[in-house]
């Protein structure tokens, strides 16, 4: 699914308004409706509702559930904050309907106007919408911080108002909602983390807009959905045989961290490798044979004497240390193996701290730093959004597909193209899930996927396996083991 800047979605909407053919009053009422719906079926416990409008189109989308809400008989009061302009066309045609309906229509022109707000009653906040470009100052940001100010539940149409649509929102001020009503699509200001204390519970609504515009439109920016994955996914053929799927080679742990390539090498088996050795120290072969019994093993030690081009693929780094020896194995892999690798955890800090290493990456490698991995890579960034410009402009640059791990989990392509991973949940904040993540990259690379596929399908598959196992362990106890366990039925879901 492609995302849509601002004024992408504003020409969406003139695309609508001109090829379904619909006039724009009534989109607007078709919007408000899906969000009238959406509060009858939420069941909200209010005694009144108190709807804040500005004057553009997200405040007559305000009008327009003033009118709906007030047809099922609910207590509204309407709140305009008032500029001395008229407001767009369709405010102004929606606010001369609300006339004829039992509504109390107030306009605020000064913070004495503001009116008493209880724990009782519903605020829905209509006052800016997508098309914010500037922060909130004046009587606007008065208002936005004495609502913040009261505990009543706060609904905002279509982002919470003072946020910016198209990147973070730092230091401004903004409406701090308990659920944003979205429309049509995940709008890009839901990625940034630093957004995440105002939009609260974010619901899609489905508006009809006209699907041919997104068949034309341009983005660089997509978000994973299972349309994507199904596409991307590749059935086993009946005879296909464990050559067909690749010899994979992880390099990983060191001592007191066998756990990462257990969990590795596990991720690695379960994500359809044909064939996995494990390469650690020779002290940890029990251990990784007992608990791992369906890889074979090789000495990290004896590197220099393998012959590397034999594998399929390698990932490399979960647990290996980054002492002088660790090093080695990093060095001693990109001098003798030309095929995309998948590194992590160890390995990036490896590469951070011999930077002259990443040239020497195979093209079409993948990194899969977490955060602060990516600053030590390539440099501290001031927000979220600079990150990804860089991760961009890193992948184009060293052509590498570059995965920087957290919520919405996102690759930047060397095409210049970012996807966004749609699944995964809180619950995988725990220790050795990256290394999970590894193994499933580093065995779909190897079964014949494109490092763009893999990376698209593997952090599709590590969340859903992680999403699906929270409805029954719960999040706080979900382990990186329990996404290993799971993942057959990630892969059962996305076959279906």
């Amino acid at each position: 699914m492609k995302i849509l800047s601002a004024e992408q979605i504003r020409k969406w909407d003139e695309f609508t308004i001109l090829n379904e053919p619909i006039s724009s009053t009534d989109l607007m009422e078709r919007a408000a409706g899906k969000c009238t719906q959406w509060i009858e079926e939420k069941k909200l416990k209010f005694n009144n509702a108190k709807i804040f409008c500005g004057k553009g189109n997200n405040g007559g989308d305000g009008l327009v559930i003033a009118r709906q809400l007030a047809e099922k008989d609910i207590p509204v009061d309407v709140y305009i904050l008032e500029f001395g302009s008229l407001g767009t066309d369709d405010f102004q045609t929606n606010l001369s309907r609300l006339h004829s309906f039992a509504v109390n229509i107030h306009f605020i022109q000064h913070t004495d106007f503001f009116p008493s707000i209880s724990n009782t009653d519903l605020v829905i906040d209509a006052l800016y919408g997508a098309g914010l470009n500037r922060p909130l100052d004046g009587l606007s940001l008065d208002l936005v911080k004495y609502i913040n100010h009261h505990s009543a539940v706060i609904v905002s149409i279509d982002l919470p108002s003072g946020m910016f649509a198209d990147k973070p929102t730092v230091k401004n001020a903004v409406i701090t909602a308990d659920f944003t009503l979205t429309f049509q699509q995940l709008k890009f200001c839901f990625l940034f983390p630093e957004n995440e204390p105002f939009f609260g519970n974010v619901q899609i609504l489905d508006i009809g807009l006209h699907p041919g515009y997104v068949a034309s439109g341009n983005s660089i920016y997509h978000l994973t959905d299972s349309g994507l994955i199904k596409q991307t996914y590749k059935p086993r053929k009946k005879f296909s045989h464990k050559g067909t799927f690749g010899h994979s080679l992880i390099i990983a742990g060191d001592r007191g961290k066998t756990g990462a390539a257990v969990l590795c090498t596990k991720g690695c088996l379960r994500a359809g490798a044909g064939l996995v050795t494990a390469m650690v120290p020779e002290e940890q072969f029990v251990v990784m044979q007992t608990a791992v019994p369906e890889a074979m093993a090789l000495a990290q030690e004896n590197i220099e004497n393998i012959d590397l081009a034999k594998f399929t693929t390698i990932g490399i780094g979960p647990g290996i240390g980054t002492k002088e020896n660790s090093a080695r194995l990093i060095e001693r892999v990109l001098a003798n193996y030309n095929k995309p690798i998948v590194i992590d955890a160890d390995g990036l800090n490896i590469l951070a701290a011999n930077e002259e290493l990443l040239s020497d990456l195979p093209p079409g490698s993948i990194l899969s730093p977490h955060p602060r991995e990516f600053e030590r890579l390539f440099g501290n960034s001031e927000s979220h959004l600079e990150r990804i410009q860089n991760a961009r402009f890193q992948a184009q640059k060293l052509f590498v597909y570059i995965i920087v791990k957290g919520h919405y989990s996102f690759v930047a392509c060397p095409d210049g193209e970012v996807y966004f991973n749609s699944t995964g949940n809180a619950g995988m904040a725990t220790g050795g899930s990256g290394d999970v993540l590894t193994g499933i990259l580093t065995a779909l690379l190897g079964q014949g996927y494109s490092a763009k596929e893999t990376c698209i399908l593997g952090m599709y598959l590590h969340g859903l396996a992680a999403d699906i196992a929270v409805t029954t362990i719960s999040q706080e106890a979900l382990i990186a083991g329990d996404i290993v366990e799971y993942l057959g039925q990630a892969f059962l879901a996305i076959s279906l």
